[in-house]
């Protein structure tokens, strides 16, 4: 397990929603500083406020993706299209190892839309929810995509075509 595997979930342990967990981990290489990580963050936390939609943890990955690698040029189309195949590609990924991309999939939910109320959290909380090991899984993906792009694509035996 990555170092931003292990900082992701203690992150989460000590009440940070998905997303920031994700996104706070890895302020070490997008060079965010936290309050801003925590904020910009902040908004995708129970499947996007609650909504249980997107996991937070699948979008602090496209958050931190998207700070590192990014386009910022809305004419270029191929910056465009070279970032969303990499969108889909994690997104991909993720959703092989667990099934679903979707919140309230993820936690064995029937409801559309949660209360906007957080859950406490309690031991019973975190043994009931995957939530945990979504943002190890979110932000060790992340590493071997970061790691990728590091090495050239060397050493990416692990890397899936990610």
């Amino acid at each position: 397990m990555s170092v931003h595997s292990e900082s992701a979930k203690e992150l989460f342990a000590k009440g940070y929603n998905c997303s920031q967990s994700v996104v706070l981990a890895f302020c070490d290489e997008t060079g965010l500083d936290t309050e801003t990580a925590l904020k910009i963050s902040s908004s995708f936390g129970g499947g996007m406020g609650r909504l249980r939609e997107v996991c937070g943890a699948v979008t602090g990955m496209f958050i931190v993706l998207g700070l590192l690698y990014g386009y910022s040029d809305p004419l270029d189309r191929a910056a465009k299209t070279e970032h969303y195949e990499l969108i889909q590609s994690v997104a991909m990924r993720f959703k092989e190892k667990n099934k679903s991309l979707i919140c309230r999939d993820l936690l064995g939910l029937t409801v559309e839309k949660d209360s906007p109320v957080p859950a406490e959290r309690t031991e019973a909380y975190y043994s009931e929810r995957p939530c945990l090991n979504l943002v190890g899984f979110a932000a060790e993906l992340l590493d071997e995509y970061i790691n990728h792009k590091k090495t050239g694509g060397k050493n990416d035996e692990n890397c899936g075509g990610v």
